[in-house]
C-alpha cells in the first residue's frame, strides 16, 4: 500500500508554502465577513447620526450575535454530519440533516422575532441604551429583527456549501451581500436621507442577496439532494447535529456575554463621567470591529496551518511541527506589534474613519484605543494558541486558554475595576486580562512542548506487507472492552489456518496515511473524535480513510479474521462474511482488565465504561448505527465460558450456517 500523495504533500512540502496555500483563502474569508460588522458603523459615524448612530449599532450588534448562535449552530452541526454521511457513503440521512437544520433555524428564527418585538425596548435597555440614543436604536432594531430570518437562513445554509466541496462559492455568497451593504449604505443614507433606517435597509437587502445565491445553489449541490421528506423531523439526526454544532454556539453565546457586561458597565460608569454613555458604548463597538480585523489575520494564517499542524503531529513529524508554530507565532507577534503601534501612536487615523470630531468623543476613542488595545499582541497570540491546541488534538487545553482570557478574567476585571477606577476601569480590564491570560497561556505552551512533545518520537515505520490466504470466509469481531475479543480472535485464525489481523491493520493504516501507529491505534479511542472526523484537513480523517482502504485491501486478499475498526461495516458488501459481537458480564470483564493492567476494581470499571463509550461514539459516527445492536452482526455471543470455547462454540455456529 502507497502513502496518499496529498498527506505526503502535507508531511514533505515546504512549510512557508504550505501556509501562504491555506491561510490566504482563509484571511480572505474572515476580512470578508468582517464587512458586514464594520460598513454600516463607517457610514453612519459619517452622517448627521455621528456617535450616536454607532452607539445604536452597537447597542443591537450583540442581539445579532445570538441569533448567529443558533445559525451556526444548526448549520455547523448539519455541515459536519454531511461530510460524516459523505465518508460513510450514506445518501439516505445527509439530506436529513440539512433539511432540519433549515426547518429547525425557521422555527427559531421566528420565535426569535416575536420575542424579540415583544420584548423590544428591554433588550435594547439591557444592552446599553440610553434615552438619547433608544429611538436611533428602535430604528435600527426594528429592521435589522424583521429580517432575522433571512439573516439566520443565509448563514446556516452557507456552512453546508463549504461542507459540500464548495468553500469559494460559500465565500462568493458572503462577498455579494458585503460588497451589496457597501454601494447601498451611502445611497440610503445620503442619497434617500433615509438615517439609520438606510443602513439598517442596506444591511437586510445584502442579506436576502446572500441568501438568494445560497438558495441558488442548494439547487445544484453535489453531495444531496433536498426534498420534502428532509423537513421531516428527525430527533436522533438532529441530536447528533446539535451536538456537533454545540461548540460554535457556546463560542458566539462566550461573546455576547462579554458584550452584555461591557455594555451595560460603559453605560452606567458612564453616565458618572463627563462622556455620558454613548459616547463609551459607540467607542467600544467601533474598537471591537477594528480589533476584529486584526484578529480575523490571526485566525485565518492559524485556521491554514491547522491541517499542516495536525497532520505532522499524527505522523509524529516533530520537527516540523515545532517549524509551523515558530511561523505562525511570528506572523502573529509581527501583526500584533504593527497593530499596537498603529493603536498606539495615532490612533485617531482609524478613529477617523468613523467619522464624529467631537472633543468628548475623541478623547475617549483615543483612550479605549491606547489602553484597551494596548496589549493587543497578547490577544492575538492567546487566540493562535487557542486553535494550535486543537490542531494538536488538545481541546482541554484549548478550551482553557480560549476561556481563561474572556471569561475568567475579562469578565470579572470589568465588574470589578471601573468600582475603583471609574469608566477607565472597563478599559484597563481588557490589557489586565491579556497578561493574565498570557500568563496561563504560557505555562500550557511551556508545558506542552517540554513534556508532550520530547516524550514523542517517530517509531520506525513498518514496513508490513498483507498476509496471502485463500478464498473463503471473512470474520469480523467487535468487542466490549475486557470480554478478550482479540484473543478469541487469534485462536479463530489459528484454528481455521487465516490471517490475523489487528496491530497488523494499524501499521497497514500508518503506511497509507503517513501517520504514526500509534496515533492510528488510538483513533477509536479518542474522546474528541465526534467533533474531528468531519473536518478535511483533520489527520483523524486522514486515519480513517486509511483504515477502511487497509481492511478493504486485507478483504481482497481472502479469507481472515479482522479485530474492531468497523470492519463489520466497511465490509457489508462484502460475500461470505460472518460479522461476530462479543460482550460478557461486568464482573468477568472486571477481572480480566485487572489481570492484564493491574488496575484495582473501581479503575477496572472505570476504563471498561470509558473504552465502550468510546468505542460506541466511534462505530456511530462511522456507520451511523449503533455499536452492540444485535440487528447490525451475524451472532452477537457471551464470553463468559472463557476464549477457548467461545471461540470454539463461533466455529460451530459458522460451520451450521454453511452446511
Amino acid at each position: 500500500m502507497e502513502k496518499n500523495e496529498n498527506n505526503k504533500f502535507l508531511g514533505e512540502e515546504k512549510i512557508s508554502k504550505l501556509l501562504l496555500r491555506f491561510s490566504i483563502p482563509c484571511i480572505l474569508s474572515l476580512l470578508i465577513s468582517s464587512l458586514y460588522n464594520i460598513v454600516d458603523q463607517i457610514f453612519i459615524g459619517n452622517s448627521n447620526l455621528g456617535y450616536l448612530g454607532n452607539a445604536a449599532t452597537g447597542i443591537v450588534y450583540p442581539i445579532t450575535i445570538i441569533a448567529v448562535a443558533f445559525a451556526w449552530c444548526f448549520g455547523d452541526g448539519a455541515a459536519a454530519y454531511l461530510s460524516l454521511c459523505q465518508g460513510r457513503k450514506d445518501t439516505k440521512n445527509a439530506h436529513v440533516s440539512i433539511g432540519n437544520s433549515i426547518l429547525m433555524t425557521f422555527i427559531i428564527s421566528i420565535l426569535f422575532l416575536l420575542l424579540g418585538f415583544l420584548f423590544e425596548d428591554k433588550l435594547l435597555y439591557l444592552f446599553g441604551a440610553s434615552e438619547k440614543s433608544i429611538t436611533l436604536a428602535r430604528d435600527y432594531y426594528e429592521v435589522i429583527l424583521a429580517a432575522i430570518p433571512i439573516y439566520m437562513l443565509g448563514n446556516s445554509m452557507n456552512a453546508v456549501i463549504r461542507a459540500d466541496g464548495s468553500p469559494k462559492f460559500s465565500m462568493a455568497a458572503t462577498a455579494i451581500g458585503a460588497i451589496i451593504n457597501i454601494i447601498l449604505d451611502p445611497v440610503f443614507i445620503f442619497g434617500f436621507h433615509w438615517g439609520i433606517k438606510g443602513a439598517a435597509y442596506a444591511t437586510v437587502i445584502g442579506q436576502i442577496a446572500s441568501l438568494l445565491v445560497s438558495i441558488y445553489y442548494y439547487t445544484k449541490t453535489k453531495t444531496f439532494k433536498l426534498s420534502i421528506d428532509s423537513f421531516k423531523i428527525n430527533w436522533p439526526i438532529f441530536k447528533n447535529v446539535i451536538k456537533l454544532g454545540i461548540s460554535t454556539f457556546i463560542t458566539q453565546m462566550s461573546i455576547v456575554a462579554i458584550s452584555l457586561v461591557c455594555n451595560i458597565m460603559l453605560a452606567k460608569y458612564g453616565e458618572m463621567s463627563p462622556y455620558g454613555s454613548d459616547i463609551p458604548i459607540a467607542v467600544i463597538g467601533i474598537t471591537m470591529k477594528v480589533f476584529s480585523i486584526v484578529i480575523n489575520i490571526i485566525i485565518g494564517i492559524i485556521l491554514g496551518a491547522q491541517p499542516i499542524l495536525g497532520y505532522n503531529y499524527g505522523a509524529k513529524k516533530i520537527e516540523r511541527v515545532k517549524e509551523t508554530f515558530k511561523k505562525v507565532a511570528l506572523a502573529s507577534f509581527i501583526i500584533g506589534i504593527l497593530s499596537t503601534i498603529l493603536f498606539e501612536i495615532n490612533p485617531s487615523i482609524i478613529i477617523r474613519i468613523f467619522g464624529s470630531n467631537e472633543e468628548l468623543y475623541m478623547e475617549f476613542a483615543t483612550l479605549t484605543f491606547r489602553i484597551f488595545l494596548m496589549l493587543v499582541t497578547f490577544t492575538c497570540f492567546i487566540k493562535m494558541i487557542s486553535i494550535f491546541f486543537q490542531s494538536v488534538g488538545e481541546p482541554f487545553k484549548s478550551a482553557i486558554v480560549s476561556l481563561a482570557r474572556d471569561i475568567f478574567f475579562f469578565i470579572p476585571l470589568v465588574i470589578i475595576l471601573p468600582q475603583i477606577l471609574g469608566i477607565k476601569g472597563v478599559l484597563y480590564a481588557s490589557p489586565i486580562a491579556d497578561i493574565l491570560g498570557m500568563i496561563v497561556t504560557s505555562f500550557l505552551v511551556i508545558y506542552f512542548f517540554q513534556h508532550k512533545l520530547t516524550n514523542v518520537s517517530k517509531e520506525t515505520e513498518d514496513n508490513f506487507a498483507l498476509k496471502d490466504s485463500q478464498d473463503g470466509l471473512i470474520i469480523t469481531i467487535a468487542r466490549t472492552h475486557g470480554s478478550q475479543g482479540k484473543e478469541i480472535g487469534r485462536i479463530l485464525a489459528k484454528k481455521l489456518n487465516i490471517p490475523y489481523y489487528d496491530k497488523e491493520l494499524t501499521a497497514l493504516a500508518a503506511q497509507e496515511s503517513g501517520l504514526d501507529k500509534e496515533f492510528v491505534s488510538n483513533i477509536n479511542d479518542h474522546k474528541d473524535i465526534l467533533h474531528e472526523l468531519y473536518l478535511t484537513t483533520s489527520p483523524a480523517k486522514y486515519a480513517i480513510e486509511a483504515q477502511e482502504k487497509a481492511i478493504k485491501e486485507i478483504a481482497k486478499k481472502g479469507s481472515c479474521v479482522i479485530v474492531g475498526r468497523a470492519a463489520d461495516y466497511i465490509l457489508k458488501e462484502q460475500k461470505n462474511i460472518y460479522k461476530i459481537f462479543i460482550y460478557a458480564p461486568m464482573e468477568y470483564r472486571m477481572k480480566n482488565v485487572m489481570a492484564m493492567y493491574q488496575d484495582t476494581k473501581e479503575k477496572a470499571k472505570k476504563n471498561i465504561e470509558k473504552s465502550d463509550r468510546n468505542r460506541a461514539n466511534y462505530y456511530e459516527m462511522i456507520s451511523g448505527q449503533t455499536w452492540g445492536k444485535k440487528e447490525n452482526y451475524d451472532f452477537c455471543i457471551n464470553a463468559k465460558n472463557g476464549k477457548e470455547k467461545t471461540a470454539e462454540l463461533i466455529l460451530k455456529l459458522i460451520q451450521k450456517e454453511q452446511e
